[in-house]
């Protein structure tokens, strides 16, 4: 065979083979056009779902504690407004007051969680906060205090936000405000949580009735349950050590779903509660699904739930005060080291130590605040009865995700029992 011969098989080829390479191309092609399509269809529906999201510009916070390191904390409302779909649990209750005030502290690289809560009748100094849309404002009172539950109906989230950073030496990155409804939807999604109550609850204010045992619950019983108050000792304090195991309980039954793993069941959720979600502005969709995606590959036993410990303010025992180790606690998270363990400071008669930014607390009288009837019912308690030490106060170790959910026995305790 000649060298022509030769040739001729790779002339015939070549043409073929640049029709292949063609095809290869357009193919290649078509599918970068297919997924950048699916992508951009999938960042508008998350989008238009991100939209509906409420996000409010966080200003005037003053001169703020620094940053030590590149911790995320994110402070975390629960509100008890009765606008729009929140009309259902009592339209005649104006204004909104921070039902639940938690700090969300995540370490770099998501090593561990602390879920800081704090007392709604905690009393702190009244800084000046400017008005924002559905709170006046407030001026500063120096040598004065309020509640903190205060600070968020007159201020808005960010005096909330202002007052924990001024307070606590923790700088704060982000906020989420979450109403009633909202929490529903969130029990609903993931298919309930379960509660275990050594004692029944027959709660003629939240209508929460329930006999002693393991319940499942969906939305409705378990917003309920995490509101009531008036049981055991009445205090706000056991309702935050319950709220504490509920928490507990809802992460394990998230892990166990895999909820955070899966964008189908993601997108659920953030479509449900879209609409009663609040954030600041700089909390970005991106930075949203990116801390999700993050959290997921958390394990139970590194988030842990505390609570400020407090002791009792003398000018009103319905309000709690904290106690001077709270500073260590706050220190140790926002220099995001391990949380200490202190012996717990238990109120003697007599004994005043000065609340967070304020002189003798003893020599100041309370501020006459009173942003709405319902602001002051959630200060009272029963009469004869003063508010129990939560136990989670005890130490700063708390408990952990992954704490069995029929350990708080004590939270139930009192001469209230379950009603």
């Amino acid at each position: 065979m000649g060298q022509g011969d030769d040739q001729q098989p790779l002339g015939g080829f070549a043409p073929q083979r640049r029709r292949g390479s063609r095809l290869l191309a357009w193919a290649a092609i078509a599918l970068a056009v297919v997924f950048v399509g699916s992508v951009l269809a999938a960042y508008t529906v998350y989008s238009d779902v991100f939209g509906k999201i409420s996000h409010v510009n966080v200003t005037g916070l003053g001169v703020r504690p620094r940053s030590y390191n590149r911790s995320l904390n994110i402070l975390v409302i629960g509100s008890d407004t009765r606008s729009g779909a929140n009309e259902k649990f009592g339209a005649h209750v104006t204004g909104q007051r921070s039902d639940t005030v938690l700090v969300l502290h995540l370490s770099p690289g998501l090593r561990r969680a602390v879920v800081l809560s704090i007392p709604r009748d905690s009393v702190v100094p009244v800084l000046s906060c400017p008005p924002t849309p559905g709170a006046p404002g407030q001026s500063a009172a120096p040598g004065q205090v309020e509640q903190i539950n205060a600070t968020f109906a007159f201020g808005g989230p960010g005096c909330l936000w202002k007052t924990i950073e001024h307070t606590t030496g923790i700088r704060l990155n982000h906020f989420m405000e979450l109403n009633f409804t909202g929490f529903e939807r969130v029990i609903n999604d993931i298919g309930g949580v379960n509660i275990c109550l050594p004692r029944p609850i027959h709660d003629r204010r939240s209508k929460l009735r329930l006999s002693a045992g393991v319940h499942h619950v969906m939305g409705p019983a378990a917003l309920a349950y995490w509101r009531v108050r008036y049981i055991g000792q009445g205090s706000d304090l056991q309702r935050i050590q319950r709220d504490q195991y509920l928490m507990a309980s809802v992460a394990q039954k998230v892990k166990r779903a895999g909820l955070l793993g899966s964008p189908a069941k993601i997108f659920k959720v953030v479509s449900d509660i879209a609409g009663a979600l609040t954030t600041d502005a700089g909390l970005s969709q991106s930075a949203m699904i990116g801390l999700t995606a993050q959290l997921r590959s958390l394990p139970l036993t590194a988030v842990h739930f505390v609570q400020v410990p407090i002791v009792y303010y003398r000018p009103n025992p319905a309000w709690v005060q904290w106690t001077p180790s709270a500073r260590t606690l706050f220190r140790a998270i926002a220099r995001d080291r391990k949380l200490p363990r202190i012996r717990h400071e238990r109120p003697t008669a007599g004994r005043q130590s000065s609340p967070p930014g304020v002189g003798q607390a003893a020599t100041v009288p309370p501020r006459p605040k009173s942003p709405s009837p319902a602001a002051n019912s959630a200060t009272r308690k029963p009469s004869g009865h003063r508010p129990s030490l939560s136990g989670l106060s005890r130490r700063f170790g708390g408990i952990t995700a992954d704490a069995n959910v029929c350990s708080d026995s004590a939270a139930f305790a009192g001469p209230l029992g379950g009603h």
